[in-house]
Parts: C-alpha cells; structure tokens; sequence
C-alpha cells in the first residue's frame, strides 16, 4: 500500500474512533475565521494531536481541531487551523486534512485565507473570489507515487474552483450587499512575505492576491473529484506596492475587522452549495 495512503488510513481510522459524523462540506479557515466553528451547531470535535500521525500547525492564532456539526442543517466539517508548507512538513503532509476530510465523506471544499494584495484596484478588507490559481512556485502535492484510490495520475485542472459554485458565492454576496472582487490566487511557499520583485513577476503572470496557503489543498481536492471554491480576504497590499512594511499583525488585524461579514457570506454559501 502506498505509504501516504497509510497514513490517510490510520488518520481516518483515529478519527473515527471519536466520531462516526458525515459531512457533506468541508471548510478549511484562514486567518480572522477561526472562531466561526464555535458559532456553529456543534456536534463533535477532534484535536489534530488525537490523531495518529496528523501534522499540526505551529503558526499563533490557529486552534488545532476539527469541528464537526451542522450550518443550516448542512452537516460539515470545519478545520480550525491549517497547516502550511513553510512550517517543515512535506507536501503529503499539509494537504493529508483536505484528503482526510474528503475520505470522511465530504464532496465539497470551501477555501478560506488571508492574502496578499497583488492588484492595485484591491484595498485592505477586500474579499476576493478564487477564480483560478498558479502552483508553479511550490511542489505539487501530487509528485511521487499516484495514490489511486483517491485519483487518477494525471488529473484535469481546467476547473480546479467550480463555476457552479463561484455563481453562488456572486449571487450570495450581492444579496448580502458585500462587494466581491475576482481574481487570480498565487501561492508562495513563505514564510517571508514575498519581494516587490517577487510581486511583479506575480502580477506579470496575471496574479491578482498572494498568500503561502489553499493552492496546494485545492489541487489535492481535485485530484479526489471534490468540487472546490475559495475565497480570500485582502488584508494587506503586497510588497512594494505601499510603504507599509508587512508583517502579521497586520494581517490579523483586517482579518478580524471583517470577520463579520465573512462569516454572513460563509454562512449563505454553505447553505446553498
């Protein structure tokens, strides 16, 4: 057996020790999102050291646990924390939540992050439909062994972030009254924040926002057939384009003073998708 289909395996085994909970979506939370699980009907939780072999996040202001329970009757699991490339782990091992959460049962992937602003037309507090995303500066998930019982080995990308989907969370925006930009999502692998240089060859390839997270998890859901949409919330304008040194307290600082109203919009398309 494929040794990272093992772990899954063992992982998925863990998990369901402590819950037999099938959900439907699954939302990995990004900065500023991180208390939304606590507001919802909760039916279960599971710490990630509980698990056999799970990778936990190091990075401050992430809880480690998956939240299991109901958002409109929509039964879902929701990651409180995510971990991250930068943190050491290998690529098998920050997407194994979104592959474990797809063998829990989930069909559907809702990405949530806080990034960089790479257009000039975005502001701090935007938030920005995931239409299309550029992996090419990180290692693909997918590299080594094909694990076939999750996908096939070369897998269609034309659609990694689901038209169906990106139509709801338009339509569910502007029945909220919260403006929706679009754009181009491109992952580094931090944990720098990115140069001026690094920002205009990504606005160069037709990047609109930066961030060190979600490309890699989308790619993974894919490969499994999962449907998939994100949304990023613009905390900072990315390196050189203001004079405004970047650090992460300012990220959490936007992330949290639009919380509200990323909440209400993750709310509607939970309960629609």
């Amino acid at each position: 057996m494929n040794e990272v289909y093992e772990k899954l395996q063992k992982c998925l085994s863990s998990v369901r020790e402590k819950t037999d909970f099938k959900p439907e979506v699954a939302l990995i939370l990004g900065s500023g999102l991180g208390d939304y699980a606590d507001g919802i009907q909760i039916e279960a939780t599971v710490d990630y050291t509980d698990i056999e072999g799970f990778p936990t996040s190091t990075v401050a202001g992430h809880k480690g646990r998956f939240v299991f329970g109901y958002v409109n009757e929509v039964p879902v699991v929701i990651m409180q924390g995510r971990v991250h490339y930068y943190e050491g782990y290998p690529m098998s091992d920050v997407v194994l939540p979104t592959r474990l959460m797809g063998m829990m049962g989930a069909k559907k992937l809702f990405l949530t992050n806080a990034a960089g602003g790479a257009n000039y037309h975005f502001q701090p507090g935007d938030f920005m439909l995931i239409a299309d995303h550029i992996t090419a500066l990180i290692p693909s998930p997918l590299i080594g062994a094909n694990i076939d019982e999750l996908g096939v080995r070369f897998p269609d990308m034309s659609e990694v972030y689901s038209k169906r989907m990106r139509e709801i969370i338009r339509k569910e925006a502007l029945g909220l009254g919260i403006p929706l930009k679009e754009g181009i999502y491109v992952q580094f692998t931090g944990p720098a924040y990115e140069t001026p240089a690094e920002i205009r060859m990504a606005r160069s390839l037709g990047g609109d926002a930066v961030g060190m997270s979600t490309a890699c998890e989308a790619v993974a859901a894919r490969h499994m057939g999962m449907e998939v949409c994100g949304i990023s919330c613009i905390t900072n304008l990315a390196a050189g384009m203001s004079l405004t040194k970047l650090d992460h307290k300012e990220v959490q600082e936007t992330a949290d003073r639009v919380a509200g109203q990323f909440k209400k919009l993750v709310t509607a398309v939970v309960s629609s998708i």
